[in-house]
């Protein structure tokens, strides 16, 4: 038999032992763990709640519906491998019959206002109107600057009161005839650069639809701008993407082109412009594009990097501006 000290150490240490069973000191540190596990968790809820949910709106239709779906993907990847402790990427689809979906479901425009806190349209421009319509702030190019982009020729007529010169170009020539009358090889079909008469009369003959531009022989480079980076009304990039030696006094040229090209066409966050100088020191713009390329060594990770940023604090910077004007 146990002798009555040996029962009284047994019954404390079942005391102890015992699921359920807690001294004093045992239910305050209970009741710390279980405060310091609710704290956790209330941070764990706020974190995940206080994400901005971005919305990347791609598809729609016609021929810019594939490139639109790749630009909306590169997007959605970028912010979730690199901003994800921030934003939460929401593909927001359109299909080819203008049907909008998320999360592979069928929805209204209007839904989005519960759905997403910020926009970032790749697709038809009149989806952003939508969306302002709906007080969605919204990243993208507005109707007026899209179709400067997607037109050289309404783009060329406009930048005149600039005196920004851009090639020269003929839509659905009738003959080889016609472009030369206009200018003289060598020429640009699409990524095809023609050097003789005989080669443009076998392409206008063969194609049905074709647009021949001038090939201006010179030095080439982008130039980016980003609307109120570092505190500035339009903050322009140093020129990049560079094939070519430029002066000091070209590079400047360059960038003041495209800080007045930004606030002329009313481009609200980004916007990259290329051009080529000719041998004679004549600034042409090639084209304009206003959705950044998010692609690990792409131009703009350099261009950002070459100022001491790094492309994920711009890339939020456009973020939060959407959000706050």
């Amino acid at each position: 038999m146990r002798s009555a000290k040996a029962r009284s150490d047994l019954s404390e240490h079942r005391k102890v032992s015992l699921p359920g069973y807690r001294t004093k000191q045992n239910k305050a540190q209970h009741k710390k763990h279980l405060a310091q596990a609710g704290c956790f968790w209330y941070n764990f809820q706020m974190q995940t709640s206080e994400k901005k949910r971005v919305g990347i709106i791609r598809g729609g239709s016609g021929s810019h519906y594939e490139t639109s779906l790749k630009k909306g993907g590169d997007i959605i990847t970028y912010i979730f491998e690199n901003l994800s402790d921030k934003y939460k990427p929401v593909d927001i689809l359109v299909d080819k019959d203008y049907i909008w979906h998320s999360n592979g479901l069928p929805i209204s425009p209007s839904d989005l206002a519960h759905k997403i806190d910020v926009a970032w349209n790749v697709s038809h421009p009149s989806f952003s109107s939508i969306l302002e319509s709906l007080s969605i702030p919204t990243i993208g190019a507005g109707s007026f600057a899209s179709t400067l982009e997607n037109s050289g020729e309404i783009l060329r007529e406009h930048l005149k009161s600039l005196e920004i010169k851009m090639p020269r170009q003929i839509i659905l020539p009738q003959n080889a005839r016609a472009v030369l009358e206009k200018f003289p090889a060598p020429w640009k079909v699409g990524d095809k650069l023609v050097k003789t008469f005989l080669e443009l009369t076998e392409l206008i003959g063969s194609n049905t639809s074709i647009l021949v531009e001038e090939f201006i022989s010179g030095k080439v480079a982008s130039v980016h701008s980003v609307a109120g980076f570092r505190g500035e009304d339009v903050y322009t990039f140093p020129p990049g993407n560079v094939f070519g030696n430029f002066s000091h006094d070209e590079r400047e040229q360059l960038i003041k082109i495209a800080q007045d090209l930004h606030s002329h066409i009313g481009a609200k966050h980004y916007l990259r412009s290329s051009f080529v100088v000719n041998k004679r020191g004549k600034v042409y713009l090639l084209d304009i594009q206003s959705i950044p390329n998010l692609k690990s060594g792409s131009h703009f990770t350099e261009a950002c990097e070459s100022v001491g940023a790094k492309m994920h604090n711009v890339v939020e910077h456009i973020l939060e501006r959407a959000l706050v004007i």
